[in-house]
């Protein structure tokens, strides 16, 4: 990776995200102990003319926190802060990971509600990106947010709750970077809980026919379609009395390790190589899943180790569109000649009040595209995207799409609301980058 000399004359080394599709060079590098370090970053930076951008763990896809000025590593900002059991709240530092703040409140006998896939972003990353699981009544890790701390262009800390600077909260919570840099997130947690596990090969047909009725019937309900078959895999996740029952040490291994990082890793490569084999590829792959349940805490039945490097595309749909939405997906892909090695995923999330949650306002189901890292993904992305656009979809603000502006003051109701709040709150774009004028406008 390149350099660049930083202002102060130390040297600023260039940022990839963690698919490797994005990097950026900052002029330089700042990783602060504490709030009032980052205070005087973003003031200093704002005198010399930089601008300023958050990065976590770089799971994002876009070019979110991508910048030519001063990057902000907040990893020393970590660890929990409080814990309040009687309001059920843990207030957390926001460079904290999600996997470290997963099994320390697991320590503490608390768990978050609902959570996603992965563990490894930071929790202010995850957030302000609207990362999510999928959930009937449960929503995105932004929607357990009860307060926040940030920020702002002019170095100050703003506290923001449904109390405090209540119209700030309403936006902040997933706010892309735009509004400032999040220093502390307060969420509501409860009692650790037991989730009982059952996943379960079905029938693209069967599965798409019967998916409200699948959605009804659980708490957290998801399935993968494996292009170029008509077999899927559905999980679905529900509360239970316990107790822990984890896979056993080798049926874990060959479903968690052998098939969804090792061979899918091999098959891949393979696939990438030589295109002509994924079809055949995919038949198998979708067969070797088995059925099987587990039950264990929360956070080690949502996540799992995710090792093979991709490009990711997800957009949410109104709940009522996904199936129709996910069969032309499916006939678009048979009478083309794309060939597709990753499954395509599919979740809910029910409606929110955030103002660009791609939740807000309205139940919600989410169709995730996915592409081996270095495999050209841009046919396959237009032409899904294409199908999710006329149903009003929402890209995920930290995964690829095209959409700018113009289409956002479209689906958002409440865009307009948060780009005046940016307006106050940031009038000179201190954290502004190429794909925030992009996606807010100017």
């Amino acid at each position: 990776m390149g350099t660049a000399t930083a202002r102060n004359g130390s040297t600023a080394t260039a940022w990839r995200n963690w698919a490797g599709n994005v990097t950026a060079t900052p002029t330089r590098v700042v990783a602060p102990a504490s709030v009032g370090e980052l205070q005087e970053a973003v003031r200093r930076a704002a005198e010399d003319g930089l601008r300023v951008k958050a990065v976590g763990t770089g799971h994002s896809f876009t070019a979110a926190a991508a910048t030519d000025g001063v990057l902000v590593r907040p990893q020393a900002l970590a660890g929990i802060r409080s814990i309040d059991r009687a309001a059920g709240t843990v207030t957390v530092a926001a460079g904290t990971a999600l996997k470290d703040l997963n099994r320390a409140l697991a320590a503490e006998g608390l768990s978050l509600t609902n959570m996603g896939d992965i563990m490894e972003q930071t929790v202010s990353g995850a957030t302000s990106t609207g990362t999510h699981g999928t959930g009937r009544d449960s929503a995105s890790i932004a929607a357990q947010i009860r307060s926040l701390e940030l920020v702002t262009a002019d170095g100050e800390l703003l506290v923001c709750s449904e109390k405090e600077n209540p119209e700030v909260f309403a936006a902040a919570r997933v706010g892309i970077g735009a509004l400032g840099i999040v220093t502390a997130i307060t969420f509501a947690v409860e009692p650790l809980f037991f989730l009982t596990a059952r996943e379960e090969p079905m029938g693209f047909d069967r599965v798409t026919a019967e998916f409200e009725e699948h959605f009804a019937e659980n708490e957290h309900f998801e399935f993968y379609w494996f292009p170029h078959t008509g077999n899927c895999n559905t999980k679905r996740n529900n509360r239970s009395q316990g107790p822990a029952a984890p896979p056993g040490p080798v049926s874990g291994w060959i479903e968690d390790e052998l098939l969804s990082n090792g061979l899918f890793q091999a098959v891949n490569t393979l696939g990438r190589a030589v295109p002509a084999t994924i079809p055949s590829i995919a038949r198998v792959a979708s067969r070797a899943l088995s059925a099987r349940t587990y039950t264990d805490i929360p956070y080690k039945v949502f996540t799992s180790p995710r090792r093979v490097r991709f490009v990711e595309m997800e957009y949410a749909l109104p709940r009522e569109a996904v199936v129709g939405a996910l069969r032309e997906l499916r006939a678009m892909v048979d009478r083309s000649r794309l060939r597709i090695s990753f499954p395509v995923e599919v979740r809910t999330a029910p409606a929110d009040d955030i103002a660009l949650s791609t939740a807000s306002g309205r139940d919600t189901a989410y169709i995730a595209v996915h592409m081996y890292r270095g495999t050209p993904y841009q046919a396959y992305f237009t032409a899904a995207e294409h199908i999710f656009t006329a149903h009003g979809g929402r890209p995920h603000w930290g995964k690829v799409h095209t959409r700018d502006a113009e289409y956002f003051s479209r689906v958002y109701p409440r865009f307009g609301e948060f780009t005046a709040l940016r307006d106050r709150l940031d009038p000179n774009r201190v954290f502004g980058n190429d794909y925030l004028r992009r996606v807010l406008g100017a």
